[in-house]
């Protein structure tokens, strides 16, 4: 078993501070300052065992009540000025660790989303949708709560520890071995109950993200839920998630009130016990009031740093059960960044005897032993039934999905020969269900060539047939198109995706059923600028209209992942086979 499979708090402090070290100009001085701030907290028991415990012995001894003031009006005062030095430090390190902290974890996400923008496209088929990222949102919460709140609580607390314990010890090595006595029994409950508290730490962030995918998916698909009045249903599915949520919560909240409970107990009874011990000690004569007093202030800080720490470990459970997931996240392998870059296609495309089953389903022959190819500058149609393979083609040539078996070759090289970027940059499709970013017209037509001049961009909306109703709209090319562009129509946003096409000029256009939910006007426009775009580049197009692939000049007919006839319009209807037939039942 891997490291990260078996992460433990130790291993995800180290992990996180990873992170926080790589903004140490900020971080090593606020630790720094942390460091100080606890050791300073500790000089206000030991003022108070000088307030208090020596004038008491003085008095006792009968030393002039005038001095005995007069050295309590300087502790007061020393007492007051170390107060002041604690909270200026204490201002910079609050300051210095929110800023560290951020840095780091604005570092983080960078890296887990540049990261998982390198993965490959099986890893997010086999993702639920919006799972991912809940997922990584809530978990990257919890590490946030620890990089703000817990570690600097950590260092705190184990400095006044170690510092409060030099003092008890100072004061009585009998009465602090016994208090020290607690220590191996929380040693123990952390060592029992850890590991259930990361458990049920883990699922209940997986529970929760859950939650949050049915929220997302809901509104992504809220028309769909308003025209099949599922309302309803969509509320038992979120009940559901909820339930689980709560019930896991449940159980780890049962197993960290059992820790800290019997934590508080084991403290508590043994600060009651040294007290009377203490007691029987001062009334010996064992030692004085002031140094049994001395001890009682500082075992109440040892035992109140104590006892955060349940707590603390606890958090520090929880962080790793988020941190592992983070980890598994960002050490699942990329997409190959081999392969010659900066090559200039040419146009010619070419599958040789490739099979390709998907991973998610092995059972399921997707393609079989197919074979064809395509000149520079030729358009090609794909066609055939649902499911037999035309989609997983276009899969294949954008390198979304390697070949079980066979080549994928481009201009007569093996495509594991060149670079992703160098494929991927010279190839576009415009797909049947346009997927617009959230911002303006603008920049999504930009996303074909980012850097693009507003006259290049211009200039690809007006080939797009795209520029008349983008100039009509109040602020044009800066209109806002709402999420996912449902504030434009079907026929819009497919001609701003093309527009997009156009401005990303690619040597090779795959076009993935690119009119099948346009009316006519809406088609006419679209294939206008399809004819514009498809000038002078290679072009593979999957549809189910006739008036799309009639001036194809090939076509392939697919059937349960096989090329079954391939030809012209006019010579495969006279063969009279499966595309006739497709043809006559408007299926094509």
């Amino acid at each position: 078993m891997s490291e990260t499979k078996r992460s433990k708090p130790i291993s995800s402090l180290r992990w996180i501070f990873g992170y926080l070290m790589k903004e140490k100009a900020i971080f090593v001085p606020s630790m720094i300052a942390l460091f100080l701030t606890a050791i300073l907290s500790l000089a206000f028991p030991w003022f108070l065992k000088e307030l208090i415990g020596n004038p008491t012995d003085a008095l006792n001894n009968g030393i002039n009540p005038a001095e005995i003031l007069a050295k309590s009006n300087r502790i007061v005062l020393e007492l007051v000025a170390v107060l002041a030095l604690q909270s200026v430090v204490a201002f910079f390190r609050v300051q210095g660790f929110i800023r560290s902290g951020e840095s780091a974890l604005n570092r983080m996400r960078r890296d887990l989303f540049g990261h998982m923008m390198r993965l490959p496209m099986p890893f997010f088929q086999e993702q639920r949708a919006g799972a991912l990222s809940n997922r990584i949102s809530a978990d990257l919460n919890l590490v946030r709560e620890t990089v703000l709140t817990t570690i600097p609580q950590a260092v705190r607390h184990t400095v006044i520890l170690v510092g409060g314990l030099i003092a008890i010890f100072i004061a009585t090595w009998k009465l602090s071995l016994i208090l020290l006595g607690s220590v191996p029994i929380v040693v123990l409950a952390i060592a029992i109950f850890g590991r259930k508290v990361r458990k049920h730490s883990r699922d209940a962030q997986d529970a929760l993200a859950d939650a949050g995918t049915v929220i997302e998916e809901s509104v992504q698909g809220i028309a769909d839920v308003k025209s099949f009045t599922n309302e309803p249903l969509e509320a038992t599915r979120y009940d559901r998630s909820l339930t689980r949520f709560l019930d896991v919560t449940k159980r780890g909240a049962l197993a960290r009130a059992a820790f800290l409970s019997f934590i508080i107990f084991a403290l508590f009874g043994t600060i009651a016990f040294v007290c009377w011990y203490g007691a029987r000690m001062m009334a010996t004569g064992e030692i004085s009031s002031t140094e049994f007093l001395w001890f009682v202030l500082f075992g109440v800080f040892v035992g109140a740093s104590l006892g955060t720490f349940p707590e603390i470990v606890s958090a520090l459970q929880q962080t790793a059960g988020a941190t592992e997931r983070l980890r598994e996240l960002m050490h699942t392998a990329p997409e190959r960044a081999d392969g010659e870059d900066g090559v200039r296609l040419g146009g010619a495309l070419a599958l040789r005897d490739v099979s390709f089953r998907y991973p998610s389903r092995p059972d399921v022959q997707v393609l079989a032993d197919l074979a064809f190819q395509v000149e520079p500058g030729q358009r090609v149609a794909l066609v055939g039934p649902s499911g037999a393979g035309k989609s997983t083609v276009f899969s294949l040539i954008l390198g979304f999905n390697s070949p079980e078996s066979g080549d994928v070759l481009f201009d007569g090289r093996p495509a594991s020969s060149l670079s992703l970027h160098a494929l991927r940059s010279q190839i576009a499709i415009v797909p049947q269900e346009v997927l617009l970013f959230g911002g303006t017209i603008r920049e999504n037509i930009e996303y074909g060539r980012p850097g693009a001049t507003l006259e290049d961009i211009q200039s690809a909306a007006k080939l797009a047939n795209a520029h008349d109703f983008i100039s009509a709209l109040p602020e044009g090319f800066d209109t806002m198109v709402g999420p996912r562009g449902t504030k434009l129509s079907g026929g819009q946003r497919q001609r701003i995706a093309i527009a997009r096409a156009i401005l990303a000029d690619p040597r090779i256009l795959l076009l993935d059923e690119a009119t099948s939910a346009l009316d006519s006007e809406s088609e006419r426009l679209v294939n206008e600028a399809l004819e514009r775009l498809m000038e002078g580049r290679t072009s593979l197009v999957i549809a189910h209209r006739l008036s799309t692939v009639r001036h194809a000049d090939r076509i392939l007919v697919f059937n349960q992942g096989r090329i079954v006839e391939s030809g012209t319009h006019d010579e495969l209807l006279a063969q009279n086979g499966t595309y006739r037939f497709l043809v006559e039942t408007q299926l094509v």
